[in-house]
């Protein structure tokens, strides 16, 4: 009896043994697993707005610096702890600000503005004088010559201008208006939360929704030469002015009558007839799959916040909405920095590299911590196509609605839209482009709200840019 008694309590005892073991292994993987998710997720659980810890640093670290390409400080602090922004307006919406909450690039490289990786001994030293330990420095892709020429080229009207680096992505300027002062951010918050009727604090490159309108054009063309890779030559279109089907009609730009074209002159045309037609003639389906890759209702490659681009095709679409879809019009929406994106990828055979705007990270003495190296997102269309598409791009420059850029130093491409609404009364006007058109260095996407064709607003406000960067 008493041997039975034994072997029960030795089994008990075994039994509480392994539920310990299991225990203590469930608690060192659920503490491995906490630690490794803090130490992934670092910088998201620093931004979570319930996380007191960037107050407590700022108490204890000076903010670190932001620069320019060029070695230029966009934001700094000053002796008394307070942010200042030598440029101004100049950089406000990319730049941003990092009171009332923050924005910008202020707001997406706080966690290593706010930290501090001086050597021990100095912090050690900066703890017997009093004061803060110097945050990290971060150097950004931003170009002050080309962000000034961009937002000059702006003048007084609202809208955007984006300018990437084709090979790598990096963004040299960044420009949305109206625009304010981040200095003043926090004096003036009020105003902009409840009596700023223009959107002034949207940063209009990344966050704005407009109808793309005849710049859609470059994914009707990448599409038809999907379905119908002859198209290049094969391709007639005789444009009397209007195109008609199913009941629905379509004129082009002022009524104007083109004539005999090709796929290159109804491309450098902007003939909207003739792009209706190409658009009701392609496969509905296969032309969804070409909008998801191009990443239309979708995620972009942009670590910043942006808006989803959006587009309604459906395989049962009727033939009106067809035709809007077809020439950019109708429910579609479409942000600069998207469009830039396409544009890009055509300038890079096809691939498209991620856009990206800090460099490096340094500590306060200049030593290097970390570099941001180019990176490919994929290919959005084959090199084929890209390359057809550079020959286009450039008719509409040497032949077409973007002959401001013809005759210059650097051989342009790009195409021209004319945005209609508010019920057809007022137009945005577009630009997209890069150059040189044999060798692209560089991308520029520019809309002007509410001013009518590209060819008269967006055209010269991107030859302002396209000068800076090849005439310096």
């Amino acid at each position: 009896m008493s041997s039975d008694l034994s072997n029960e309590k030795k089994h008990a005892r075994g039994q509480i043994i392994v539920v310990m073991v299991i225990f203590f292994l469930l608690m060192v993987t659920v503490t491995a697993w906490a630690a490794y998710y803090a130490i992934a997720n670092r910088v998201e659980l620093f931004n979570n707005d319930s996380n007191p810890r960037e107050t407590l640093l700022a108490e204890r670290i000076d903010r670190g610096t932001i620069y320019a390409a060029d070695g230029s400080v966009l934001a700094e602090n000053d002796e008394s702890g307070n942010r200042v922004y030598p440029y101004g307006n100049v950089f406000a919406h990319v730049v941003g600000y990092s009171a009332m909450g923050g924005s910008g690039i202020e707001e997406y490289s706080k966690y290593d503005l706010l930290h501090s990786n001086i050597p021990f001994m100095e912090k050690v030293e900066c703890d017997k004088q009093g004061v803060k330990y110097p945050g990290d420095n971060i150097t950004t892709t931003l170009v002050p010559k080309l962000q000034q020429a961009a937002y000059d080229a702006m003048g007084y009207y609202d809208g955007a201008i984006i300018v990437t680096e084709v090979r790598t992505g990096k963004i040299l300027a960044m420009v949305s208006k109206p625009d304010y002062d981040p200095a003043y951010i926090a004096r003036d918050w009020d105003f902009y939360l409840n009596e700023d009727d223009k959107g002034t604090l949207v940063n209009r490159a990344t966050q704005g929704q407009y109808p793309p309108g005849s710049t859609f054009k470059i994914v009707d063309v990448v599409e038809l030469l999907q379905e119908h890779p002859d198209a290049d030559t094969t391709y007639h279109f005789s444009c009397s002015g209007s195109f008609s089907q199913d009941g629905e009609s379509i004129t082009c730009y002022d009524h104007d009558v083109h004539g005999e074209e090709d796929l290159t002159a109804a491309f450098a045309n902007s003939c909207n007839s003739a792009f209706a037609s190409i658009g009701l003639s392609l496969d509905r389906r296969e032309y969804m799959a070409t909008l998801k890759r191009l990443m239309f209702n979708g995620k972009l490659p942009y670590d910043l916040p942006y808006n989803t681009s959006k587009l309604n095709l459906t395989t049962d679409i009727s033939t009106r909405e067809m035709i809007q879809v077809s020439i950019g019009q109708g429910t579609t929406q479409m942000s600069p920095l998207h469009l830039n994106m396409i544009t890009s990828a055509v300038a890079n055979h096809g691939v498209l590299m991620k856009p990206y705007l800090v460099d490096h990270r340094t500590d306060a003495d200049g030593r290097l911590l970390e570099v941001r190296q180019p990176e490919e997102y994929g290919e959005l269309m084959s090199s084929e196509i890209a390359a057809k598409l550079r020959t286009y791009m450039r008719a509409v420059i040497t032949d077409g609605t973007a002959t401001v850029l013809r005759g210059q130093s650097y051989n342009a491409a790009g195409k021209t839209g004319s945005a209609e609404f508010n019920d057809e009364l007022n137009s945005h006007s577009w630009f997209t482009g890069f150059a040189p058109a044999e060798d692209p260095k560089i991308c520029v996407t520019c809309i002007i709200e509410g001013q009518g064709t590209g060819s008269r607003f967006a055209v010269p406000a991107a030859k302002v840019v396209f000068d800076a960067y090849f005439n310096d």
